[in-house]
């Protein structure tokens, strides 16, 4: 026979934190003929006695020791259920990424993602220093290179090589001088004080790179394509600069790439309890 009385079983709980009747309902604006009533009730229903009375007071038999056990951590599996539901209605998904990738990549493609969960807020989080995703409240990060942090949780999202680029001046100095010569002549622009993508280039490319100073720091990736266009200097990009290209604006310099780099998906904690962060990771994997 199934059980009915649920309403029975939270008072008990209830009664049974305050081992008293009365306190029970006070807390809950009742007499303590009703509170009474409603442990027979539930006595009667399950068949055995939760409680002994005694002259002054109550006190727990063991069955309705084993039911209150059961029973509060039944209660506090859908209270903590509740908190999850409200919390996922009022805040939203958080995606850390740099304007870079947003604009070029993520932005034509949300619209696809609203349509198919339209129940999933999101928040698109402009990002420069993609480190502290926990303290920037960060639920999910967009990162480039080669996937070797420490400091997050790493998924691959996907590969997208790595390759010099810049302006027509600076082609026309590779087609002058030589490869290796036009090299050293170049200003790297780099996105911040210990990237080791120019390094590792020019290891990939067979060519010694030394320690220099006519190195130039510009985090932000849409400011470093447009200071490869204005002459600042040659950076690493991919094939998100295709439109760039396209207009001549933008040179590939070389052929040669680092092609583990790529775009990767950086948790601050893995296995978080809000289950929008897979469901986007997955949608964000399906489209690449």
């Amino acid at each position: 026979m199934r059980f009915k009385h649920y309403d029975n079983l939270r008072t008990f709980s209830l009664v049974a934190r305050h081992d008293s009747f009365a306190s029970a309902a006070d807390e809950l604006h009742l007499t303590k003929g009703a509170i009474s009533h409603q442990m027979r009730q539930l006595e009667n229903e399950l068949g055995f006695a939760v409680f002994r009375r005694l002259p002054r007071g109550i006190v727990l038999t063991q069955r309705g020791q084993e039911l209150l056990a059961a029973s509060q951590s039944a209660f506090e599996a859908v209270e903590q259920q509740i908190d999850d539901l409200r919390r996922r209605q009022t805040r939203a998904l958080t995606i850390g990424v740099t304007t870079y990738f947003a604009s070029r990549w993520l932005s034509p493609r949300l619209m696809e993602f609203m349509q198919l969960h339209p129940d999933i807020r999101l928040r698109i989080q402009p990002m420069i220093d993609l480190a502290d995703l926990r303290g920037e409240g960060v639920d999910l990060a967009i990162r480039w290179g080669d996937g070797a942090w420490k400091d997050v949780v790493i998924e691959p999202l996907f590969a997208c090589p790595s390759w010099p680029s810049g302006n027509r001046a600076a082609l026309k100095a590779v087609e002058d001088h030589g490869f290796e010569a036009a090299f050293e002549s170049f200003t790297l622009l780099h996105d911040r004080d210990d990237s080791q993508a120019w390094p590792n280039w020019f290891s990939v490319a067979g060519l010694a790179f030394k320690k220099r100073t006519d190195t130039l720091i510009i985090p932000d990736p849409n400011v470093r394509v447009q200071a490869v266009i204005d002459g600042q200097g040659v950076a690493l990009n991919d094939a998100l600069v295709g439109s760039e290209l396209a207009s001549g604006a933008l040179y590939r310099l070389s052929p040669i790439e680092l092609s583990d780099y790529g775009y990767f998906l950086a948790y601050g904690v893995r296995g978080e309890t809000n289950p929008d962060i897979e469901v986007f990771a997955t949608w964000l994997k399906s489209c690449s």
